[in-house]
């Protein structure tokens, strides 16, 4: 493929940018970046989208994450096991992707999305407080089935993977908004780090393109995640219900033909 123009790493950045900032404050960054890399980068194969993707959100999730853990001090016995096998998780779904097309995976993200949407939406007390369902090596290991699953699709596909960590963590395990998504953040920098363990030895990233969308991210996520940490879980859980509902008319679109 040609090299973008400085007009196309210039729209990349801007849409990188906010991906950081949404994925920072609840996760879904991708599902604003890919379908920009998609637009800018016509030339480019699947496989090349979605590992130049991975990336340049590394950056951000990298920059989140240590952010979150600053000021929100999460679990490290919780998250880091949660993490561990999230990454290998992220490594099988990478081998595997790259032999699936990623049309099939949108009508299981939607009805995902609108199941995730619907029931916090309907759930007002949902991640106000941290209310833990489960205890001891029970909540370790839930934890870490739930980080190994979705690691397996963020390293296939990976639209929406911060969103459902975040919602896995608050409805499954019992935390507030606030305190899942700084867990989300390390479980996702780890599925990020998953799939470039087979990306990049395949020289399937586009570096030009990597590194300005890599820098964009990481602003992004260093603001997003301030902002969530300084407004607390309810405007993270308002911006929760947002993004996903408007994930939900971007694949539902999609799949109906009405746009891209």
């Amino acid at each position: 493929m040609s090299d973008p123009t400085v007009t196309t790493l210039a729209f990349l950045g801007a849409a990188a940018f906010v991906a950081g900032w949404i994925d920072a404050v609840v996760g879904g960054g991708g599902l604003v970046q890919l379908p920009a890399l998609l637009i800018g980068l016509p030339g480019a194969s699947p496989a090349q989208l979605l590992a130049t993707n991975k990336f340049g959100s590394i950056f951000g999730t990298a920059t989140s994450s240590v952010t979150f853990y600053k000021r929100v001090r999460p679990d490290l016995r919780t998250a880091l096991p949660m993490a561990a096998v999230a990454y290998v998780g992220s490594i099988g779904g990478a081998l595997i992707g790259l032999h699936i097309p990623k049309s099939a995976f949108n009508p299981i993200i939607l009805v995902l999305l609108v199941l995730v949407g619907a029931y916090t939406l309907f759930k007002p007390d949902l991640g106000k407080e941290s209310i833990r369902r489960f205890h001891g090596a029970r909540h370790t290991v839930l934890a870490m089935l739930t980080g190994f699953t979705i690691g397996v699709y963020d390293g296939a596909l990976g639209p929406g993977t911060g969103s459902f960590l975040v919602f896995a963590l608050v409805g499954l395990l019992g935390y507030n908004f606030l305190e899942a998504s700084a867990k989300a953040k390390i479980a996702n920098f780890a599925t990020n780090l998953g799939a470039l363990t087979v990306f990049l030895p395949m020289g399937l990233v586009l570096f030009k393109v990597g590194v300005v969308i890599a820098g964009a991210n990481l602003l992004g996520g260093y603001v997003g995640a301030r902002t969530a940490v300084a407004k607390g879980s309810g405007f993270v859980r308002a911006i929760f219900v947002v993004v996903v509902t408007s994930f939900i008319v971007k694949i539902g679109g999609s799949l109906l033909g009405w746009w891209p």
